[in-house]
């Protein structure tokens, strides 16, 4: 893989060239900025900017007036490659926190290995109704120990408005929902994205992550993609490398002060 060039073709398709990811949602540019804005429930901030020094600190200003305007939370989504060089630093005197540092992987679907399958006893079921996702709120409540009510509310939005942009499914060891994981889809780009995979406590360490990443994988060269795209935590970056993804830049979120 051309990491370099990997990485160029995903700022362009994916952040530069953003889409909506759901019903509610706009994408807004805004001379050097391209921000998100969908409901309350769903997702709000800036995914991508092409800055420097002279007007970065105005940027940033601008983009808190709007969305303080708005109501809604929002983050500045960095990546480490973005510039001027020290925009955390500026986002952090502008009163951002950031949150833990993620890992941009990148797997070309040909080259992963996707023989995995779950463990004894696990089934992965695909989700296409409010049963379905009721059991994968239940499984992310578990595993990240968070309210999932807004997790909930937007992939309903989702499969509901726009089905065929999400691929979600659910593990389940007898009815027990023990791990969940989505895929977004953004026709006419070469990238489909993971998201989700947390396990509950007691299956972790059994393939059941390992699983979920294979079958959402096939799906996706079935649907003639080229990428798969994770925004890996320390616990799933290894998991991704066996796997055959590899570590392209940084991405963290900065949020503003009250969230």
């Amino acid at each position: 893989m051309d990491e370099a060039a990997v990485l160029a073709l995903f700022d362009r398709e994916m952040r530069e060239g953003a889409r909506p990811d759901g019903p509610g949602s706009e994408i807004e540019r805004v001379g050097a900025v391209v921000r998100h804005v969908g409901p309350a429930h769903g997702w709000n901030g800036v995914v991508w900017s092409a800055l420097d020094a002279a007007d970065a600190d105005a940027a940033v200003a601008e983009q808190i007036a709007y969305f303080t305007g708005t109501g809604r939370e929002f983050e500045w989504k960095l990546y480490g490659h973005d510039l001027p060089v020290d925009l955390g630093q500026r986002l952090m005197a502008a009163g951002f926190t950031p949150e833990p540092v993620e890992t941009l992987m990148v797997g070309e679907i040909a080259g992963l290995a996707l023989d995995t399958e779950p463990p004894e006893g696990v089934r992965i079921v695909r989700v296409t109704d409010r049963a379905g996702v009721d059991l994968m709120a239940d499984a992310q409540a578990k595993a990240f120990g968070t309210d999932a009510s807004r997790f909930h509310r937007y992939l309903l939005d989702l499969l509901t408005a726009a089905p065929e942009s999400v691929v979600a499914v659910v593990a389940l060891a007898g009815d027990e929902p023990v791990s969940a994981a989505r895929m977004e889809l953004v026709p006419g780009t070469s990238f489909a994205g993971l998201w989700g995979g947390g396990t509950v406590r007691h299956w972790r360490g059994r393939g059941v992550y390992r699983a979920l990443v294979a079958h959402r994988a096939r799906i996706a060269a079935d649907l003639g993609y080229r990428f798969l795209q994770v925004d890996a935590s320390s616990q799933s970056r290894p998991i991704l490398e066996r796997l055959g993804f590899t570590p392209l830049t940084t991405t963290t979120p900065y949020v503003p002060p009250g969230r």
